[in-house]
């Protein structure tokens, strides 16, 4: 039976936050090989914290545009090795993909392959880079965050903020697009991720660290997150 193909950002507040939380990519290791027989999966690693930090220094230095992406980027790599580590060569890939090519074939050979973001592209985030995996790949994309979907606010700053379980693609893009991208924000998914997704129609899930909804998600059971489709 061919497998499955699906496309995972996971952020890097969740990889590598300021407390360590070893025991949330413990499940997700075991959710992930929960599935192996079913599914194989390109995830795709954010930041964090890191690459808040080290854009933090080359914006006080008054760098370029570029040269920030650039900074949060090699974060994203560094996340991507370690968790390379983390899974080990008998299920992950063992050197780091640079595109998409390198992507689709370690996938030949692996159950997951890891990466960060592949190249430069302004004002995106690893999001977009997830987003347009899951367009050339032809998969559904799933996004884990530190939050457990889409609110109507931050839910950190705003105790009013209402949880959103279900949104059109048009009507998440209007919202990711009112923003104004800063490099390091703090979204759900990126403005150009949301773009993507709504163009091509990719059904898109948004879920928090609780790996049970990953499970559910990937078992087609019901799920708690945020669905954006239709």
């Amino acid at each position: 039976m061919k497998k499955s193909v699906v496309v995972i950002s996971l952020g890097g507040s969740l990889i590598i936050p300021e407390k360590m939380k070893v025991s949330v990519l413990e499940r997700f290791k075991h959710v992930l090989r929960k599935h192996y027989k079913s599914y194989k999966f390109v995830v795709v690693c954010g930041g964090g914290a890191l690459a808040r930090k080290y854009i933090s220094v080359m914006k006080s230095e008054k760098r370029s545009h570029r040269d920030v992406s650039l900074a949060g980027i090699l974060t994203t790599r560094t996340n991507a090795e370690f968790m390379m580590q983390f899974f080990g060569k008998k299920e992950a890939n063992d050197f780091l993909p640079k595109d998409m090519n390198e992507v689709r074939d370690d996938l030949k050979k692996n159950n997951v392959v890891f990466c960060g973001a592949l190249r430069y592209t302004a004002k995106s985030t690893s999001d977009s880079t997830a987003a347009k995996l899951a367009l050339k790949l032809k998969t559904p994309f799933i996004n884990i965050t530190n939050i457990k979907g889409l609110y109507t606010a931050n839910p950190f700053t705003h105790k009013a903020a209402k949880f959103i379980p279900k949104i059109s693609w048009n009507a998440f893009d209007a919202r990711a697009n009112k923003r104004k991208y800063k490099s390091g924000q703090h979204f759900v998914l990126d403005q150009k991720a949301a773009t993507i997704v709504h163009r091509h129609k990719i059904t898109t899930y948004i879920v928090g660290p609780d790996m049970r909804n990953l499970d559910r998600i990937l078992s087609g059971r019901k799920f708690t997150g945020t669905l954006i489709k239709g």
